[in-house]
């Protein structure tokens, strides 16, 4: 049985089955999203355990991570919380600053690139 391929364009087929076809094949490239860390800042007023719980609760960290990443922004002034794609990152923050504002605290979160 011969097959013809109509609109390959003129590769010498002449139909009897003689010619050649080539069929390339484009890979596409897919590429990474960027991502950005989601950063917490240190205040005076903000209670280490709320910000711990914070950290649990948003961020999914165990007590003792939670602990370590709060301590870091109590000494350093700023403490990395996570990295994420952007949308995450940015719910992540807006998440952290409306629940410090519900429980009156002035807790600040923001994010950069990676």
């Amino acid at each position: 049985m011969n097959m013809r391929i109509i609109g390959q364009g003129n590769d010498g087929d002449d139909g009897t089955g003689t010619g050649t076809t080539t069929i390339t094949r484009t890979k596409e490239k897919t590429q990474k999203p960027s991502l950005y860390k989601v950063l917490m800042l240190n205040d005076d007023y903000t209670p280490m355990e709320f910000v711990v719980h914070i950290l649990e609760a948003i961020f999914g960290m165990n007590q003792e991570e939670a602990t370590n990443v709060m301590l870091m922004v109590h000494q350093k002034g700023v403490g990395v919380c996570g990295v994420y794609t952007y949308e995450i990152a940015e719910s992540k923050v807006t998440e952290t600053i409306d629940y410090a504002i519900k429980n009156e605290h002035p807790l600040q979160c923001t994010m950069e690139k990676e």
